[in-house]
């Protein structure tokens, strides 16, 4: 190999280190941390949806949850559309 193709394969190797570190590693993080968000959600968390609907947990299964939203009124969503917990801190594991 040549000086210049040498300069070029470091230059793609400091770029794809460089994206690593700005993209791809944050994005992971983020998954990480709405999945423990998910997986946390336990009856009468007060929760807000995706949707910007506030609602109280009533019953939690696999996929979904029901959530009631005014009095006598419930509606049933998927965990997913849960954007945050109000009443509550998520705590994760800082070294992961």
């Amino acid at each position: 190999m040549t000086q210049s193709t040498m300069t070029l394969v470091l230059y793609f190797v400091v770029f794809f280190g460089i994206m690593y570190f700005l993209m791809i590693r944050p994005q992971q993080k983020n998954a990480k941390k709405r999945q423990a968000l998910i997986s946390s959600l336990r009856v009468r968390d007060q929760v807000i949806t995706t949707g910007g609907i506030y609602g109280k947990i009533t019953k939690v299964k696999d996929d979904t949850l029901t959530l009631l939203i005014a009095e006598k009124v419930e509606i049933e969503i998927a965990k997913s559309g849960i954007v945050s917990v109000e009443n509550r801190d998520i705590e994760l594991d800082k070294d992961k």
